[in-house]
């Protein structure tokens, strides 16, 4: 599966580091693409090892709002 989220307060290298490791660190998380312009991230991954909910709970606990 791939979803896009919605991230607001990401403005540079290091929210794109935190975003990316917090989400990488997720057992059935295949890959990240996050893009700071656009304020998105991109996750593929595997719905029967993660859920959406998990996803975002491991950018929030980052300290950004996940629309």
């Amino acid at each position: 599966m791939t979803i896009t989220l919605q991230v607001q307060g990401m403005t540079c290298g290091h929210c794109k580091a935190a975003v990316t490791n917090a989400l990488q660190t997720l057992d059935g998380v295949s890959r990240v693409g996050v893009h700071l312009q656009g304020g998105t991230v991109d996750v593929e991954y595997d719905e029967t090892k993660v859920s959406v909910e998990k996803l975002k709970e491991a950018i929030e606990e980052q300290g950004y709002d996940v629309k």
